[in-house]
């Protein structure tokens, strides 16, 4: 591990924001993970601007962590710097229409937030693990509604540093894509515009999603939610299914029964489990249907 590095970054931020070999387990929502080789969390955009123009002139690898949720980070870690954003990205302002939230809030705590202030149209947010940042930068959705259907704009830092305002348009959304995907863009905030509505039926809407929610998916076992994006014209939980990869397992990694969309830590599982499942439920469905399976999970390290 490089000191001058060590150095560069407690002359940015306060030495206590900084953690070596930090265990990603606590900070993914599969509960599994190797070390981070460094673990740095931001209070704010001056912050970050310094850290990352100058990873990018070391050529040091970096990670933005948003909560965890749709990364697998494997079990001899990441050789890199994990950055996570606090202090200022934790921000929510509503403006009549307007709901702004910085980049590490929480898709449901916008959503609640949203629902407190009478506007609707996050409703489908309200049980997405992630944060608004990587919400935005996969098009999350859920019960059809999805992230670029409310996104007005999104404020983005460029790797050198520079900050950008990106409309709907220019975010391209796809389906659990988007321009943040595709380059060195980093999510700051992002600005949805909602609609009036009654507070009492939006708070109604929320909770039957949250019912049914609860009622089809594994949501006592550590997940990332839908391991796989959804095929064109099928769906990925049925071909599952249907290739009798219901219940399968590897180590403490299991296809769930009550949900064969997800891949499942049982509490036992090591990241080398959960990646060698998925490949397996890859290899199985193509063999079977000709279908090829496409994971939402980042991978990131080593594993």
């Amino acid at each position: 591990m490089s000191r001058a590095l060590i150095e560069y970054l407690e002359s940015v931020v306060p030495a206590e924001n900084i953690l070596l070999e930090e265990p990603m387990h606590k900070h993914t929502t599969f509960r599994v993970g190797g070390p981070a080789e460094v673990f740095v969390t931001v209070e704010n955009s001056k912050q970050l601007e310094k850290i990352i123009k100058y990873l990018n002139l070391v050529e040091r690898p970096y990670f933005i962590l948003g909560n965890g949720s749709n990364l697998l980070v494997g079990d001899k870690g990441y050789r890199g710097v994990i950055i996570r954003l606090g202090g200022d990205f934790n921000h929510l302002t509503v403006e009549g229409t307007l709901l702004t939230a910085g980049a590490s809030v929480l898709l449901s705590a916008a959503a609640r937030a949203a629902m407190e202030n009478g506007l609707a149209g996050m409703e489908f947010a309200s049980g997405i693990p992630g944060s608004v940042g990587g919400g935005v930068k996969m098009n999350a959705g859920a019960y059809d509604g999805e992230m670029r259907n409310i996104v007005e704009s999104v404020q983005v830092m460029y790797k050198d540093g520079s900050i950008l305002d990106l409309d709907n348009e220019t975010m391209e959304f796809g389906y659990r894509n988007s321009v943040i995907k595709n380059r060195p863009y980093v999510v700051l905030q992002v600005s949805m515009r909602l609609q009036e509505g009654d507070r009492e039926a939006i708070l109604a809407r929320m909770n039957e999603l949250t019912a049914r929610r609860k009622e089809k998916q594994p949501l006592e076992y550590a997940s990332v939610g839908s391991t796989f994006k959804r095929p064109e014209g099928h769906f990925a939980g049925k071909l599952i299914m249907d290739s009798g990869m219901r219940g399968a397992r590897i180590g403490g990694a299991r296809v769930s029964e009550k949900h064969c969309g997800f891949v499942i830590n049982d509490g036992t599982a090591v990241a080398a489990d959960i990646a060698e499942l998925i490949q397996e439920v890859i290899e199985t469905v193509k063999e079977k249907f000709g279908v090829t399976l496409e994971p939402e999970v980042i991978f990131l390290g080593d594993f």
